[in-house]
This record gives structure tokens, C-alpha cells and sequence, in this order.
């Protein structure tokens, strides 16, 4: 256990770099994911010099959970379906749990359906650089190693 910011006591976790691990596909999450929740919310806070963004393979949990620094504040994607893609081109991209950088295609603009950290459905439009943050780290939840 470690103390976050606020004082709250919170679960950093080791990031994985178990390729094979990170190339499984997750579960659907549920309510009983809370704690997954939590913990991401805490191991991004404590990598956020270095990392916008994680997914919950990346700390252990084959889940479909995801979150995304934006700005000020961090956003939960539960269960996130990216559902339209557009204006694609060519990137480079690091992962925290692999080293250096790895050519890929990304999309400008995306459409994403998901459920926040309340269980609550939302239906979102992204564009730029959080547009690739996400589309990488459903990636992850794919067994797709960026």
C-alpha cells in the first residue's frame, strides 16, 4: 500500500512486460471491477511524468478497463468499443510496458461507446492526441502489443 496525494491509501501496482500476458485478450468488466478501477487510478497517477495512459492488462488484470489522461483529469472507459474511425495516418508510439517506439496507423477521429467509472453509458466523440491515446490502449484490451 502507498499514499496517494489526497491521502487516501491506494494500490500502486507493478506494470506488467510479459508480452505473452499483454497479448491475451481481456474479459468484459462488471461492477465487481471496482477495485481494478482503483488500482489503475492510482498506478497512472504515480507514472504520470512518463504515461497517459493505461490499460488494465498493463497492471495484471485481464479487464476491459482503460484510462486516459485528459488535461486535468483522468477518465475510466469501461468496456470500450471504439465505434467509428476516421482520417487515418501513420505514428510512432512507446508503451510503458515495452521499450522503445513501434510504427503503426491511428485515426484522427474516433466515436467510442462506453461505461464510466459509475456504470453509466456514455457515447463519446475524440479527436487528436487523445484519440490515439485510446485507440492504443484498446489495443491492449485486444491482446494488440503497440
Amino acid at each position: 500500500m502507498t499514499v496517494v496525494a489526497d491521502g487516501v491509501f491506494g494500490m500502486v501496482k507493478q506494470i506488467v512486460k510479459d508480452v505473452f500476458f499483454l497479448g491475451q485478450r481481456s474479459e468484459e468488466a462488471t461492477r465487481d471491477d471496482m477495485q481494478v478501477i482503483d488500482d489503475l487510478k492510482d498506478t497512472l497517477k504515480a507514472n504520470r511524468d512518463h504515461c497517459v495512459g493505461m490499460a488494465a492488462n498493463m497492471i495484471g488484470y485481464k479487464k476491459r478497463i482503460i484510462i486516459v489522461s485528459m488535461g486535468n483529469m483522468d477518465v475510466v472507459l469501461v468496456n470500450p468499443v471504439i465505434l467509428q474511425k476516421s482520417v487515418p495516418y501513420d505514428t510512432e508510439e512507446g508503451c510503458l510496458s515495452l521499450d522503445g517506439v513501434r510504427k503503426t496507423k491511428r485515426y484522427k477521429k474516433i466515436r467510442v461507446k462506453y461505461l464510466d467509472d459509475g456504470f453509466r453509458q456514455h457515447t463519446q466523440e475524440y479527436a487528436g492526441y487523445i484519440a490515439q491515446i485510446i485507440q492504443h490502449e484498446c489495443d491492449h484490451l485486444e491482446g494488440i502489443v503497440i
